[in-house]
């Protein structure tokens, strides 16, 4: 388990940090870190288990919530990196109108 946890850590670090060689080796040398820190746990024990799903979790949110902005050349621009497993929303929160209406401010 600790294993696949590991290679699915590295998979979400090169989809997400893909073209960014410094950010994505500082992420992979802190994976290798965090994992290598860790003492033996059997995969019974209860600490094991937090531990992969805290991986588990950190390579899902890499995955699909971690969008890079791109420096367009010559302007003062970025372009956003948004790939497949980038998650979209649908705004179907932020159109609906607030109950009571107005802009909430004090």
């Amino acid at each position: 388990m600790s294993l696949s946890a590991y290679r699915t850590l590295f998979r979400a670090t090169r989809i997400a940090f893909q073209g960014d060689e410094r950010v994505l080796m500082e992420a992979r040398n802190r994976i290798r870190q965090e994992f290598r820190a860790s003492p033996k746990l059997a995969p019974t024990d209860a600490e094991f288990q937090k531990r992969m799903e805290y991986a588990l979790s950190v390579a899902s949110i890499l995955r699909s919530n971690v969008v890079q902005g791109v420096p367009q050349e010559g302007k003062n621009l970025y372009k956003l990196r948004i790939h497949e497993h980038t998650e979209r929303g649908d705004n179907d929160s932020i159109k609906a109108p607030k109950a009571g209406g107005g802009c909430g401010c004090s």
